[in-house]
């Protein structure tokens, strides 16, 4: 990892923009979360928090995905970061007669968050080398969790010492900062193919992509897995609820749990690593068993008795959550083509952003009537059932040979990889010996295989 950042410069301006803007985020949700509960005394309140973070970005999906894969990435991201800066500084002026506002600039960075991070995803395999790209996708998608875990904790303390609209401040001033560390890359995180011309057709493109999708079966797989994920993941809008209510410890306990399962995404992706560079089938069955994994933690969140057991227990679940989602993000990448891959991410996160949004809703409106524990344990049994039933209809999936089908770039989608082209070879140096496709194969067969 230490090797990757100090060879590729446009990385690790890449990663520490990430980095930076995750920070304040999370500098910014403590302090909104302990704001509304304080303004409005509601359970539902503190989960819309969480759903204003989620639903603008499903909502703009259809401009997110084109625009991700006919632009210039590295722009994109340079004018998102721009205009977030300005929704993030509307936080100053929420106040008991306007906490609607609190909603409407954290939704604005969401809608905004949702032309990023489909860019930033797509653009990935094309800023670094394949040969690095799993290190990579763990280390950005690790970022999420790490700033989880820092910024919230850092952002409890910082709110107690210096009040909530500091904390307000810093993330304005962080999105600013990853606009200009975005600024000075210089790599292009476009593929010859994924900047086109002409204008764009949210609906049309789109709906191309979900044609895309729906041909390839371990894409359609793997966009199901997050879906899957965000239907139970209602419980982590609780987390604030039950630090407040069932354990009467305020911003500093909400911090905690945050801080708890910051850690959990971040472990979580480091275990799993090489599972997910063994190829599709050990991506698929990562992503079940994560599954189960975040179910167990959450299973034992609703019977702890002392928060810090609840604590533990929500770092035992995010080591499957982060794992979950750093497997299928690394899926989509090596499975779609660059001039999809864009509205791959942006459907991704959308279905997911959908999900969580309904899931957070519904977790809201029930812990208010019957308190948060309840709720907490249907949906960790919710994601026992998913899980399971995941594992089930990908068996068939996940009993095929890894280089049955390969569709890295520069191919056309669906054509299968020439088992002597660069690509096939680089992928084969990270399977392990065995049976592949009636042929044994293994790492040192890649060396031994002809040129195209």
């Amino acid at each position: 990892m230490l090797s990757l950042l100090r060879r590729n410069r446009d990385f690790r301006l890449v990663l520490t923009a990430q980095v930076v803007s995750y920070a304040g985020d999370w500098f910014a949700t403590v302090a909104l979360l302990g704001l509304v509960i304080d303004l409005t005394h509601s359970d539902l309140a503190a989960a819309l928090v969480f759903v204003s973070q989620t639903l603008p970005s499903f909502l703009m999906t259809p401009l997110a995905g084109p625009a991700a894969d006919r632009f210039d990435r590295r722009r994109l991201m340079f004018g998102v970061s721009v205009l977030q800066v300005g929704a993030a500084l509307l936080f100053l002026f929420v106040g008991s007669g306007t906490v609607w506002l609190a909603f409407v600039a954290q939704g604005s960075i969401s809608a905004l968050a949702a032309f990023f991070q489909p860019a930033s995803q797509a653009g990935l395999p094309n800023l670094v080398d394949p040969g690095d790209l799993p290190t990579a996708t763990v280390m950005m998608s690790a970022t999420w969790g790490a700033m989880l875990a820092v910024g919230a904790a850092l952002g409890a303390a910082f709110t107690v010492a210096f009040g909530r609209t500091a904390s307000f401040v810093a993330d304005a001033a962080s999105f600013a900062v990853a606009a200009l560390l975005i600024a000075a890359v210089r790599r292009s995180l476009n593929g010859a193919r994924s900047e086109r011309v002409g204008r764009m057709r949210p609906l049309a493109d789109t709906a191309e992509g979900l044609r895309y999708a729906r041909r390839h079966n371990d894409v359609l797989a793997l966009l199901a897995s997050k879906m899957g994920f965000g239907i139970s993941a209602g419980v982590a809008g609780l987390l604030a609820v039950l630090a407040t209510e069932s354990f009467d410890a305020g911003d500093a306990g909400t911090g905690l749990l945050l801080a708890a399962r910051g850690v959990g995404v971040v472990v979580g992706p480091l275990l799993v690593r090489r599972l997910v560079a063994r190829g599709v089938p050990s991506i698929l069955l990562t992503c079940g068993v994560a599954a189960l994994v975040f179910a167990a933690g959450y299973a034992f969140v609703s019977v702890a008795g002392a928060l810090v057991l609840a604590a533990l227990g929500v770092l035992i679940a995010h080591l499957g959550g982060g794992a979950q989602w750093t497997a299928s993000t690394y899926g989509l990448q090596i499975t779609t083509t660059d001039e999809f891959r864009g509205r791959m991410f942006a459907t991704d996160f959308a279905l997911v952003t959908l999900t969580m949004s309904l899931s957070f809703t519904l977790a809201g409106l029930a812990s208010g009537a019957v308190g948060p524990r309840p709720v907490i344990a249907a949906l960790a049994a919710l994601s026992a059932v998913w899980a399971t039933s995941y594992l089930f209809l990908t068996r068939r999936l996940r009993a095929q040979s890894p280089v049955e089908r390969w569709p890295v770039e520069p191919f056309d989608s669906g054509e299968v990889l020439d088992r002597g082209a660069p690509e096939a070879r680089d992928f084969l140096h990270g399977l392990p010996e065995g049976d592949h496709g009636g042929e044994r194969v293994g790492p040192g067969d890649a060396e031994q295989l002809p040129e195209r």
